[in-house]
């Protein structure tokens, strides 16, 4: 019998690149080449990647995953089998399966720029920051030849940031025009929260290579994280042209539309996410809160059942059900939450959601006692990852108390931007603010926005970087501002505003609680703002909040102690508003406001110099987009049992009443 010749290596290689030519322009070719191939040499790796991939790019992606699995299952050792196969389980949706897909590759080749890229985007879809950070470090560094590039990405990757940019600084001043260095120096301004130096350098490093489509979606990344959403929006744009079908870019679009209030868009923009990628849990988690926002409740449901039915320990998801607050669990809910806590493999953050979710669903229950211990193991989980000095919040007071004098004020009369338009509600969350915005928004001449991070900014601005005792120089940098910088400061606030005014209505609200320390800015700023004073008992007002579990901001409210000394220090600088600005604060008890509805929203507009219109009082008919916690509350009329709710677990709450002092004793009046 005559053997058959052995097929020539270089026919085969031949072949393979040929196969590999096709398969960006025709993958049915390139799948017929590859299906040849392996008619020669089964199971080559190099022909089932390519097979598989020419599938994929057809859109049949499991078909794609029959051919990998079968050789993953005798070579688990081949770092471009897990990859394709990350690539494949990415196009069907499956971002848990992708990561761990990925995460394999990547772990059997560190160096596979690409997985590692895939891997970033992977983690960015599920909101694993961090990890994406890391794996976008790796990236850098794998895609990086220059030894001493190199060197500074592996410092990156090893969390030496402060080596990665002096290495990275001293190699720019002989090559000031090298765009990855550029890049990698952006991204350690980007871990270190340095976002303005980091979007100076991601805009530098596009000017020199407009082409450079990882540096643009740092820069999109980074002007979304700075609360430059229009900005961020434009930059998505032009890298959607050429991927339009990417997933990472898609979720960061409709984020940064929801934070503009384009949230029908947003949730379109996630639907066709979903359709494309239908096993993005946290993306059906996002979708579910732009649902939520609009009002559309039954469909938020939905998206948030979805979310746990793909991942089942996801504490957000069973959060965003109990956060709803119309929603009550029921038995088999509360069994599968105590399941998952039983768990030793989930994250901190998995099991704080699930204990704040717990205690809303045993606190429905009237097993108060239970409730109040997973109330508290939540919070003291979140405290535990934040960095919050009580010290602080009153060193600002007492700072702000020293600084803002009437003389002060009175020496800067008639300063700032004259514009009426702004209506500031401030105090704490959960005080009953957005009840007092959906009232003031239910009036013809006035358009409810958010909670607007833009006072907050421009304070952090102003105080710069803090010194080795963690104080800046705010709010002593006000007495520095000159008549032309507080005119500009004020029309810079009324300019970032503009994109959430959609209806053409003269007056505008900004319901961002914290303001409150900011008062002082505000009033040089803009004295012509109104400013409300949303307020509720101190019991009821840090127990709701200390129940609650904010997605960011308010470090404040995951201790009792922190909750009573941070409320003490707001009534204690309030009043000093009222006494150094008479009548310059509108001041609504939320109790008052329930027991006597009419009177006090005649008293809140008068104060706002608006006409009584009906339509305040039947606020709940308001569809208005509502993105706090309160959204869903406010879709209903005034209703009195939610103010002493708090009663119920009075027994646990002795620290907060022993840190609220004489706040406490006379309410509503200050001390």
């Amino acid at each position: 019998m005559t053997s058959r010749p052995a097929e020539p290596v270089g026919t085969l290689a031949t072949a393979l690149a040929h196969a590999a030519r096709l398969l960006p322009s025709d993958p049915h070719l390139a799948e017929a080449q590859s299906r040849e191939i392996l008619k020669v040499a089964p199971q080559h790796p190099d022909a089932v990647t390519l097979l598989a991939a020419a599938l994929r790019r057809q859109g049949r992606s499991t078909a794609a995953l029959e051919v990998l699995d079968s050789l993953a299952a005798t070579r688990p050792d081949l770092a471009q089998i897990q990859f394709e196969t990350g690539l494949a389980r990415m196009s069907l949706g499956d971002g848990p399966g992708a990561i761990a897909a990925l995460e394999r590759a990547v772990a059997l080749a560190p160096n596979h720029a690409q997985a590692w890229r895939a891997l970033g985007d992977q983690f960015t879809l599920a909101d694993r920051f961090d990890d994406a950070d890391m794996a976008y470090a790796h990236h850098i560094k794998a895609s990086t030849h220059d030894p001493r590039l190199v060197e500074a990405a592996t410092a990156l990757c090893d969390g030496q940031l402060a080596v990665a940019e002096r290495q990275l600084r001293a190699f720019l001043k002989a090559y000031p025009t090298d765009v990855a260095a550029i890049r990698m120096l952006a991204e350690t301004g980007l871990r270190l929260g340095r976002y303005d130096d980091a979007e100076a350098l991601l805009a530098r490093a596009l000017e020199l290579a407009p082409s450079f489509a990882a540096a643009r979606q740092n820069y999109a990344t980074v002007l979304y994280r700075q609360n430059k959403a229009v900005e961020a929006i434009a930059q998505i744009d032009r890298l959607l042209l050429d991927d339009p079908r990417n997933p990472g870019h898609r979720n960061l679009k409709a984020a940064a539309l929801g934070r503009i209030g384009e949230y029908e868009a947003a949730i379109e923009v996630y639907g066709g996410v979903l359709a494309d990628f239908p096993g993005q849990p946290k993306v059906w988690m996002s979708y579910g809160h732009a649902l939520k926002t609009v009002g559309r409740q039954a469909e938020a449901v939905e998206a948030y059942r979805r979310c746990l039915a793909i991942e089942p320990g996801l504490g957000e998801a069973y959060w965003s059900l109990a956060n709803l607050k119309t929603v009550r669990f029921a038995d088999v809910d509360v069994a599968a939450m105590q399941g998952q806590l039983a768990r030793t493999d989930i994250s901190n953050e998995d099991r704080f959601h699930l204990h704040f979710a717990l205690g809303k669903a045993l606190e429905d229950a009237r097993r108060y006692e239970e409730a109040f211990g997973h109330y508290d193991q939540g919070a003291a989980l979140r405290r535990a990852g934040l960095d919050y000095d009580s010290d602080e919040t009153a060193d600002h007071a007492a700072r702000s108390k020293t600084l803002l004098t009437p003389a002060f004020f009175a020496a800067r009369a008639g300063q700032g931007a004259q514009a009426p338009d702004p209506i500031f509600i401030v105090g704490l969350p959960r005080a009953g603010s957005t009840l007092i915005e959906q009232i003031l928004s239910s009036h013809s001449q006035v358009e409810g926005t958010q909670e607007l991070p833009d006072i907050i900014s421009m304070a952090r601005r102003l105080g710069g970087k803090p010194n080795a005792e963690r104080r800046t120089d705010y709010p002593e940098a006000l007495a520095a501002l000159t008549p032309g910088e507080l005119k500009a400061l004020g029309e810079e606030y009324l300019a970032r505003a503009q994109v959430h005014r959609k209806l053409g209505r003269p007056f505008f609200i900004d319901k961002m609680p914290n303001n409150f320390a900011h008062l002082g800015l505000i009033h040089l700023a803009l004295p012509n703002a109104k400013v409300i004073d949303a307020r509720r008992h101190p019991l009821g007002c840090c127990f709701s909040a200390f129940k609650q579990h904010f997605a960011r901001g308010q470090r404040f409210t995951y201790g009792l102690e922190d909750l009573g000394r941070y409320y003490s220090d707001y009534v204690g600088l309030m009043s000093h508003f009222d006494a150094v600005l008479p009548g310059r604060v509108h001041r609504v008890i939320y109790e008052e406001m329930v027991a006597d509805p009419e009177a006090q929203v005649r008293a809140l507009l008068d104060h706002c110099g608006l006409p009584f219109e009906d339509a305040c009082l039947r606020f709940y008919e308001n569809d208005r987009a509502v993105r706090t916690a309160s959204s869903e509350q406010v879709r209903q009329p005034i209703y009195s049992d939610a103010a002493d709710h708090w009663r119920n677990f009075e027994p646990w709450l002795g620290p907060l009443k022993a840190s609220l002092g004489r706040v406490l004793e006379t309410y509503p009046r200050a001390p």
